[in-house]
């Protein structure tokens, strides 16, 4: 023991400090001590050499246990000793069944005299003999929100069964290591956080590295000529800082080929800002653009910066640009015009340079000939319009964007799924109003509940009459009734229109399926070809008696009304209306 070791004890004279008063200015200088800027080793090493001064202990020993969800990484120990090697030897002194118990049962362990022991082991313990009758052992858990982190270890002189002393030196090594545990968690999240943020940097060198070698940094899957026509435009836009209006479908990618244009354009180094202006109503939309000062409405409690000076020398992407407000419209039209705004409840003029890249699926061109969007604002934001292809103008790319969705899926699932070759011509056969999002959903869908390692055509929503995209074709639906009639309905004889690739239902499901003269697929399409022709008549009589209510006639005939309306349409039948 050193020399100048003072062992605590109750204070048994006036003037002489309490024990509590001491073990609470111990606290205190551990607590200094802990929240010291250093590795959590030495914070550790030194929190023991403070304890000698206040427990009356020979050697001590930390043991920090490492994470087993990290392979490869070992327990740390830190002891008394100089030594690490030393330190573990001595931990491995213990026995297993005693430090076994601090672990499982999270409490602390007293052996008074380790020669009386005969419950952990310590009494017949070779390393331990010599010290029989003259010490005794104190172990505590080192543990943070329920989980054990580690444990602390101790010999000390030993002590009656039934004294008091050493209860009050396990309540102050108890103390000693919560505090312990929560440093360790603290150091952990840092050292978390920071791995993570180096992680992110790494990632983003290797995608800077590849976009300036490549055009991986589009991130774009597919190698149709509608998508490479889309592609090489916009490598040429992107040279320059001209605005950009993305025209498509919902669920075409805008967004994604709006940071493509960004990668691609000299401001790829500078942020790159997204809002959905159909997401906010109008004032909070203003604020999010503009930003306010303090106290401009309630709430607000400090001042903000807006999306265009976050996105200052990047790009801002705003999606459904069509659905903003025309008086939102007029204060967007200045900062277009002028490059410059005010915050909301501020009077400072700010100003900014950026780019600005637009989306909408609306008809911009029937909003503004109807007086729902101002023509200025279309012109200046419609200086290059660039229109994304549906899915369905360019199904080459189908089975690429497949795979890749179904490796994400794998990658985030843990799962080593693949699509089999008739798996993969039931998705090519698909119409996919719903375009490049639709297909992301069945192959989500589908893998999630896939019984087998690999996804076959079974396995398809619409083989089991489960897909309901149908819906949201572009072809005059039976439950449209109140819609304006076309030409080819009000004559009856005639099909209705439909998209070059709109089509009807096969047998076996619900999937929207190609034009049989241009479907890829026979095998797929052939029940769908014969299956109502020669049943108009039937589908007209069964009409007629159910007083030309879909539901009615599908009771009659045994269907669904589902299959009634795909029925008619496919013959042509046009619905009576009364």
């Amino acid at each position: 023991m050193p020399a100048d070791h003072v062992p605590c004890r109750p204070a048994n004279a006036a003037g002489q400090s309490t024990w509590a008063e001491r073990a609470l200015f111990g606290l205190h200088e551990i607590s200094k001590i802990l929240c010291a800027p250093a590795e959590a080793s030495a914070i550790i090493r030194n929190v023991l050499g403070v304890l000698e001064n206040f427990v009356d202990m020979n050697n001590a020993v930390v043991v920090l246990f490492a994470d087993r969800e990290q392979p490869g990484i070992a327990d740390t120990f830190i002891g008394t000793y100089a030594d690490t090697a030393a330190a573990k030897t001595y931990f491995d002194s213990f026995p297993e069944q005693a430090v076994g118990q601090i672990v499982t049962s999270r409490q602390p362990l007293l052996v008074p005299d380790v020669a009386r022991d005969i419950r952990y082991g310590f009494a017949k313990s070779p390393a331990w003999e010599v010290a029989a009758g003259r010490i005794g052992i104190i172990g505590v858990p080192v543990t943070s929100r329920e989980k054990v982190l580690g444990v602390l270890l101790l010999d000390r002189t030993a002590i009656a069964e039934d004294s008091i002393v050493g209860s009050i030196d396990v309540s102050l090594l108890s103390m000693v290591a919560g505090l312990m545990g929560q440093m360790l968690r603290l150091h952990r999240l840092v050292q978390n956080d920071r791995e993570r943020l180096m992680t992110d940097v790494a990632q983003e060198h290797r995608v800077a590295s590849a976009t300036r070698d490549t055009d991986s940094h589009l991130r774009v899957v597919g190698n149709s000529p509608a998508l490479q026509a889309v592609m090489k435009k916009i490598e040429i836009v992107a040279r320059s800082n001209v605005t950009v209006l993305l025209r498509g479908e919902s669920g075409t990618g805008k967004e994604l080929f709006a940071e493509a244009i960004h990668m691609a354009s000299p401001r790829q180094g500078k942020p790159f800002v997204k809002l959905n202006c159909a997401a906010l109503p109008e004032s909070v939309l203003e604020s999010e653009l503009f930003g306010h000062e303090k106290g401009a409405f309630t709430g607000a409690l400090s001042q903000r910066k807006g999306r265009f000076e976050l996105a200052d020398g990047g790009t801002l992407f705003m999606d459904e640009i069509g659905e903003i407000s025309p008086s939102f419209q007029a204060k967007l039209l200045r900062v277009l015009q002028e490059g410059e705004f005010e915050r909301v409840g501020g009077t400072r003029t700010l100003k900014v340079n950026l780019r600005i890249v637009t989306a909408t699926n609306r008809d911009l061109e029937d909003a503004v000939s109807k007086g729902r969007f101002r023509a200025d604002l279309y012109y200046r934001l419609s200086v290059i319009p660039i229109f994304l292809p549906p899915l369905r103008a360019r199904t080459s790319d189908i089975p690429l964007l497949a795979e890749e969705f179904l490796r994400r899926f794998n990658e985030s699932n843990h799962r080593n799924l693949s699509i089999d070759p008739e798996g993969m011509e039931v998705l090519t056969a698909c119409y996919f109003p719903g375009n490049v999002r639709e297909l992301e959903n069945c192959i989500r869908r589908t893998a999630t509940l896939a019984e087998g390692p690999v996804i076959t055509a079974h396995d398809f929503a619409c083989r089991s009459d489960g897909c309901l995209s149908s819906i949201f074709w572009r072809t005059p639906a039976p439950s449209d009734m109140d819609m304006p009639r076309s030409d080819n309905e009000e004559r009856g004889n005639e099909k209705p229109v439909v998209p070059a690739s709109a089509g009807t239902e096969n047998e076996e499901g619900a999937c929207p399926m190609p034009d049989p003269a241009t479907c890829r697929s026979s095998s797929v399409c052939s029940a769908a070809q014969g299956e109502w022709s020669n049943q108009r008549d039937e589908l007209i009589d069964a009409m007629e008696r159910a007083g030309w209510v879909q539901a009615k006639a599908a009771r009659i005939l045994g269907l669904t009304p589902r299959q009634i309306g795909y029925a008619l349409r496919k013959n042509g039948i046009s619905i009576k209306k009364f």
